[in-house]
């Protein structure tokens, strides 16, 4: 199952102040940068740095169409956040035969079947992998710690944060491979040895 998950954060820089008035209930300004990122088969791609606002939901065909031009195909479900879900970006994915997550537009429905509880329920524990990207990046490997002062260098660590965010992934799976095949080769070992004597 293909599928791309993408999610736009404000991240907080400490050093240089770049404010965002985004109007939100409890915190009407955000400091610092806005990454628009993306996820593809837990490895995070960095799609947008932006100091100023954007609406996060233009983006949306760009980052399909730059996961169209890496795999040769369309993902078959994207999980996005609600200022994903317009009438545009749902009508364009449904042109292309893109599932998107959450719930449809207008009135919900009194009765929802098993099925369609089931399918929301998986779509929002798999959009829950980005928010743990994130997580990782600012607990883990400090992206909430950027304190460079220009926007270029501030910009070149946010990147370098999530390059080793995907090697880390990468080393996970090279050594679970590694480690699975070297056990299996030992537990073979010590049947072998077992049957001879």
């Amino acid at each position: 199952m293909t599928s791309i998950k993408l999610l736009t954060k404000p991240l907080y820089q400490r050093s240089k102040i770049f404010q965002s008035f985004r109007g939100k209930a409890g915190k009407p300004t955000e400091f610092g940068a806005k990454l628009s990122v993306s996820c593809v088969d837990n490895y995070v791609f960095l799609d947008r740095i932006s100091w100023s606002n954007f609406n996060e939901s233009r983006d949306l065909k760009e980052q399909v169409e730059k996961f169209k031009m890496l795999y040769g195909c369309y993902p078959e479900s994207i999980h996005v956040d609600k200022i994903y879900r317009t009438r545009e970006n749902r009508a364009w994915c449904k042109e292309r035969g893109i599932r998107i997550s959450g719930p449809k537009l207008g009135r919900p429905p009194k009765n929802i079947s098993q099925q369609d509880k089931k399918q929301a329920l998986d779509d929002e524990r798999f959009r829950n992998v980005i928010e743990g990207k994130f997580g990782q990046a600012k607990r883990r490997f400090s992206l909430n710690l950027v304190m460079t002062k220009l926007p270029e260098t501030s910009e070149t660590s946010i990147a370098i944060t999530f390059l080793v965010v995907n090697l880390s992934t990468l080393l996970r799976q090279f050594l679970s491979l590694f480690f699975s095949l070297f056990l299996e080769n030992k537990t073979d070992e010590l049947f072998a040895r077992h049957y001879i004597k």
